[in-house]
């Protein structure tokens, strides 16, 4: 079979091997969109399901099959015609079938799954080849059991259904048994000791039973293997399959492999986030390439070397995957660097601002907090301002007086220009009067366009929050406050957003 010896085909599985994972059954609308999405990533071929299996999966390979055009569309089946006669049925409508045929090759398996022989299994193998070879050009043998299986033997299996017209051959860790070293030797002996073996794509398929499938689907590449069946997020039976991202990414990672795909590895997170709500599945956090912490970083060494150099602390750019960027996480752990990334990011001015002083209080925060979000940040520069900014604008002292049979009024005192000053205006509420008396002091107004109050948790003791967007000779800063008095949060806000203008 003539192909690039250094291409590697993507094999996914998701729709198959990965939806026996209990809990995670797909509608055949909800298989036809995943198969189109994953047709964009650019898989080469997708495992639709097991057509005998029951009348949902079979039409579902019936549909997948008219919906995606270009990646081979492959249908299980069991080493027998009826499985076969099903399969050959539901791919009848797909531009480039293939079925998927196989059976036992471990001792353990042949005894005591198929209570047979090697010689009575090795005649099944060969017959579901050639019936599955009357129906499609394209057929894939799996020789279930391949990572316990004895080499010997299965180099007679593989030799024997090649020359039944077998075009690929799976070799699969059914059981996530073999270690690396040992999973490449297997496909190297197969390399090496098959007469017919060029004439075939050598596939593998590997599970995580001991959280190794996809350091044994790499070493299998590098002895030969040129297919990796996988799946989205390593879901499947048990501790699941290799994952897709994790190939494609090492792949990418480790161009000294010197091995092309056709996956677009951009597409990986948008299309993790889809199988994982469809299949009502969550991501764990830690999981390599798609998981919320991949690119996370909450030391404050590692921050301050991600922001200094990316590659310092990671070694894929966060955009290859589809992410936007890495994700900077504030906590007790963090350093000046990492605060000062995020004020900058919330449009703070960082020359005026007095880093040392903000840094202490938000220690202080932080050891009351596992993680430190945006809000806290804008509650920590929306309140005593004086402690934040160099020479900034700050209350000293508010009074407001106000009712049914009083003028609203406001007092304030304001730390400005090194010195405090006073000034007493009115206004049409106590946070007008409040804001012109601010503005009798500094001698000139601002444009207020939206203004927005908001409660942080309930109950009328509760803690307010203000933002206001302020706006002045075509220059916009946002200013936020916070108090349990809406008066004095409005006041922290509007200074604050002066606060901004250099």
């Amino acid at each position: 079979m003539l192909h690039d010896p250094n291409r590697i085909y993507i094999f996914d599985t998701t729709l198959r091997d990965g939806e026996q994972v209990p809990g995670c059954q797909l509608s055949t609308v909800e298989k036809i969109e995943i198969g189109k999405a994953l047709e964009n990533l650019g898989v080469d071929i997708i495992e639709a399901g097991f057509p005998i299996s029951s009348p949902g999966d079979f039409q579902s390979v019936v549909e997948l099959s008219k919906a995606v055009r270009e990646p081979v569309i492959c249908a299980l089946t069991r080493a027998n015609k009826g499985d076969i006669d099903s399969a050959a049925e539901a791919l009848k409508f797909a531009k480039r079938p293939r079925i998927h045929t196989g059976i036992g090759s471990s001792d353990n398996h042949i005894k005591y799954k198929f209570n047979s022989t090697r010689e009575a299994i090795l005649e099944r193998a060969i017959e579901a080849v050639k019936y599955a070879k009357s129906f499609v050009e394209d057929i894939e043998f799996y020789a279930e059991d391949a990572g316990r299986a004895d080499n010997v033997f299965l180099a007679k299996m593989v030799e024997a259904v090649i020359a039944a017209g077998a075009t690929v051959v799976n070799i699969p860790d059914t059981n996530g048994y073999c270690l690396p070293e040992q999973y490449g030797e297997k496909i190297r002996f197969l390399k090496e000791n098959v007469k017919n073996i060029d004439q075939v794509i050598i596939s593998v398929h590997c599970h995580n039973d001991l959280g190794l499938a996809t350091a044994n689907s790499i070493a299998g590449i590098q002895n030969g293997a040129r297919q990796v069946e996988c799946t989205i997020n390593g879901i499947g039976e048990r501790a699941g399959n290799t994952a897709l991202e994790e190939i494609v990414m090492i792949l990418k990672t480790h161009r000294s492999l010197n091995f092309t795909h056709k996956v677009n590895s951009r597409h990986l997170y948008e299309l993790s986030g889809m199988v994982s709500r469809m299949m009502r599945m969550p991501v764990q956090p830690n999981k390599a390439i798609v998981g919320k912490n991949a690119f996370a970083h909450s030391s404050g060494i590692h921050q301050d070397g991600v922001l200094k150099h990316r590659e310092t602390y990671e070694i894929i750019n966060p955009e290859d995957v589809g992410i936007d960027q890495s994700e900077i996480i504030l906590t007790a752990r963090s350093g000046r660097h990492a605060l000062n990334h995020h004020l900058e990011r919330l449009g703070y001015t960082m020359d005026r601002i007095d880093l040392d002083q903000v840094y202490d209080r938000f220690l202080t925060m932080a050891d009351g907090k596992k993680e430190i979000r945006d809000d806290d940040i804008l509650l920590l520069m929306g309140d005593k301002a004086e402690s934040n900014y160099k020479d900034g604008l700050s209350i000293k002292s508010l009074q407001v007086s106000c009712g049914d049979q009083a003028s609203p009024e406001a007092t304030i005192r304001l730390f400005y220009k090194g010195i405090v000053h006073e000034a007493i205006s009115p206004g049409n509420g106590p946070v007008d009067a409040t804001i012109k008396a601010i503005e009798k002091i500094i001698g000139r107004s601002f444009n207020i366009k939206e203004f927005n109050i908001h409660a942080i948790h309930s109950g009328s003791d509760d803690v307010s929050k203000v933002d206001m967007l302020v706006i002045n000779e075509g220059k916009s800063y946002k200013g936020y406050g916070f108090s349990t008095d809406i008066v004095r949060a409005s006041a922290n806000a509007y200074l604050d957003a002066l606060n901004k203008f250099v």
